[in-house]
C-alpha cells in the first residue's frame, strides 16, 4: 500500500536502457538533479539483457561452427570435436551479468539518485506508485520497452514453451526445436540453435520467409538457411499438442490448400513479434495516450500527449532497434534537457539479421519505391560477392549487394545485402545516406580497397539497370523470389 505525500524529484526515469544514457547524461549536466530511476527488471534494458548482447555472444559461436564446417573448402581438414553447449550459453550469462552488476553498482553510487528495482504505476498525472512509495516529478522520461507477444494458440500455454527471453536460461541443448514464427527472431535462433546440433524446424505464417526483406533475399535466405534447418512458410499453427516423452507437437495448417502438418519438437520457441509494456504501467492515469495496440504516442520531438513526459526506444513502437532508442535518446536530451526543438528522423534507419547469410538493409524496397515514383524512374543496382576478388577467394554464393536508385537525381533510396559481413558493408551506404550528398556519386568515385569485400559496394553502384532488366537478371539466378520452400 503506498501511504504519506509524494516524494518529489526533479526527474523520474522508468528504464534503463538507452534511458540511463539520458540519466548519465543530465547528472553531467546538473550534478545536484534529484533524480528516480526505476526498472522492474535487471539494470540495462533488454538489449543487455534479453536481446542484441546475449544473442549476439550465442551467434558468434555459431558462426565459428559455420567457419569450420567451411573449412575443407579451403584445403583445411577441421574436425569439429565437441560443441560445449553448457559453456557457450554460461559464457554468455557471465559476460552479461559482469555488465550487469556493473551499472546496478552505478546506480546505487550516485548520492542524487534513488534506484527503484520495482514495477511502477502511473497514479496521477506526474505521479507513480512505486515500491509502496508515491513519487512526482516535473519531468519523466519513458523507456519501458517491449516484451515477447504471444498468440492464442489452444494448448500452448498448457504444452509450455520458450520466448527469446526464457530460452537464454537452457543448459542443456535441445534435440530438437520447433519455432513459431518466420521474422529475424526466428531467423538467428534458428541460425543458432542448428549451429549447435538442435534439429530446427521453423513455422512462418506468411507466404515468405523473412518477410521485412526483399524478396530476392527472402529467397537467397530460405535457400541458405533451408541446407541445415526445415523451413515451413505460409502456414498458420492452430494448436500445440504435449508429446510426453517425445516433446510437444506443433499442429499447423497450410494457408494455401489447407493441408496439416506435424512438427515434434522437444522444445517449442515463440517468435511472433513484441508487445508493449504499457499495460503494467497505465500511461492512461497520467494523461498520456496510446495508440489501439498499447504503443505510447509521441510527436516528431518525442514528446507524449502530457507536456514534460517523454517516451523513446521500444516504448513508441516504431522502430524496436538499439540504435534507433539511442538515436531517440539524443533527441530527447537535446528537447527536454537542452530546451531546443530538434526533429526526430527515421529516413535512414539500418537493419540487420545476424543469422547465417547475413543481412542488412536501409531506406525503402523496390516494391515500396516503385509505387512512389514510378518503375520508369527506379534503378537498380546489382552486384554478386563472388564477383568480386574477396567474394570469390571465400567462395561466397547467393551472396549480393542490390541498390534503389532515383533515376533522375541518383539519389540512394534503399540498400539491401545478403552475405558475409553484410551489417557491415552497408554502413558505407548509410553514412552517404545521411550525408549532405546522399546520391550514388560519392561511392562510384571513392577509391575502395582491393581485394576487399566492400568492393561489391561499388560494384552496385556502378551497375544501374531499370528494373525490367534487374527482373530478367533475377530469373538466371539459382534462388527464387518467394523465399518460400
Amino acid at each position: 500500500m503506498v501511504r504519506g505525500a509524494a516524494k518529489k524529484f526533479d526527474a523520474i526515469f522508468i528504464g534503463t536502457g538507452s534511458g540511463l544514457e539520458l540519466v548519465n547524461a543530465l547528472i553531467r549536466k546538473d550534478p545536484d538533479a534529484k533524480l528516480a530511476v526505476i526498472d522492474k527488471d535487471d539494470p540495462g534494458g533488454i538489449c543487455l539483457n534479453r536481446g542484441c548482447i546475449p544473442s549476439k555472444i550465442l551467434l558468434y559461436s555459431a558462426e565459428v561452427v559455420r567457419a569450420a564446417e567451411r573449412a575443407r573448402i579451403f584445403g583445411v581438414d577441421l574436425e569439429i570435436k565437441k560443441i560445449d553447449f553448457p559453456f557457450i550459453m554460461d559464457r554468455m550469462r557471465r559476460m552479461v551479468s559482469a555488465d550487469v552488476e556493473a551499472i546496478r553498482a552505478s546506480l546505487h553510487a550516485v548520492p542524487n539518485v534513488r534506484y527503484f528495482p520495482a514495477a511502477a504505476e502511473f497514479t496521477a498525472p506526474y505521479t507513480l506508485a512505486v515500491a509502496g512509495t508515491t513519487i512526482s516529478a516535473p519531468q519523466i522520461f519513458l523507456c519501458t520497452g517491449s516484451r515477447p507477444g504471444i498468440p492464442p494458440v489452444p494448448g500452448l500455454e498448457e504444452a509450455g514453451y520458450l520466448t527469446s527471453d526464457t530460452i537464454l536460461r537452457l543448459t542443456r541443448l535441445p534435440e530438437s526445436l520447433a519455432i513459431i514464427g518466420g521474422g529475424y527472431i526466428a531467423a538467428e535462433y534458428g541460425h543458432f540453435f542448428a549451429s549447435m546440433g538442435s534439429a530446427v524446424t521453423i513455422i512462418g505464417r506468411n507466404p515468405r520467409f523473412l518477410p521485412g526483406t526483399e524478396p530476392e533475399i527472402s529467397g537467397a535466405a530460405a535457400l541458405e538457411l533451408g541446407k541445415r534447418l526445415t523451413l515451413l512458410t505460409d502456414c498458420e499453427v492452430t494448436r500445440v499438442e504435449e508429446g510426453g516423452p517425445a516433446g510437444k507437437t506443433v499442429i499447423a495448417t497450410s494457408r494455401g490448400d489447407r493441408k496439416e502438418v506435424e512438427i515434434t519438437a522437444e522444445q517449442v520457441l515463440v517468435a511472433a513479434g513484441r508487445v508493449p509494456n504499457s499495460d503494467i504501467l497505465h500511461p492512461e492515469r497520467g494523461g498520456i495516450a496510446t495508440d489501439p495496440h498499447g504503443w505510447i504516442v509521441v510527436d516528431e520531438y518525442m514528446q507524449t500527449s502530457q507536456p514534460g513526459v517523454w517516451a523513446f526506444g521500444d516504448a513508441d513502437g516504431r522502430h524496436l532497434f538499439k540504435h534507433v532508442a539511442n538515436r531517440e535518446t539524443l533527441v530527447v536530451f537535446l528537447n527536454a534537457i537542452e530546451g531546443e526543438k530538434t526533429a526526430m528522423d527515421y529516413r535512414v534507419v539500418p537493419r540487420a539479421i545476424f543469422t547465417s547469410p547475413e543481412i542488412a538493409s536501409v531506406g525503402i524496397g523496390e516494391a515500396e519505391a516503385v509505387s512512389q515514383y514510378g518503375a520508369d524512374s527506379i534503378l537498380i543496382g546489382f552486384a554478386d560477392y563472388e564477383n568480386t576478388a574477396k567474394g570469390s577467394a571465400m567462395e561466397t554464393k547467393n551472396a549480393f549487394a542490390k541498390l534503389v536508385i532515383g533515376k533522375k537525381t541518383g539519389e540512394i533510396l534503399g540498400a539491401h545485402f545478403i552475405g558475409p559481413d553484410a551489417a557491415v558493408l552497408i554502413q558505407e551506404l548509410v553514412t552517404v545516406m545521411n550525408s549532405g550528398d546522399p546520391t550514388i556519386n560519392p561511392v562510384t568515385t571513392a577509391m575502395h580497397i582491393h581485394p576487399a569485400l566492400s568492393e561489391v559496394v561499388q560494384a552496385a553502384a556502378r551497375t544501374l539497370m531499370p528494373v525490367g532488366h534487374y527482373h530478367q537478371l533475377l530469373e538466371e539466378k539459382d534462388y527464387g523470389a518467394k523465399g518460400s520452400r
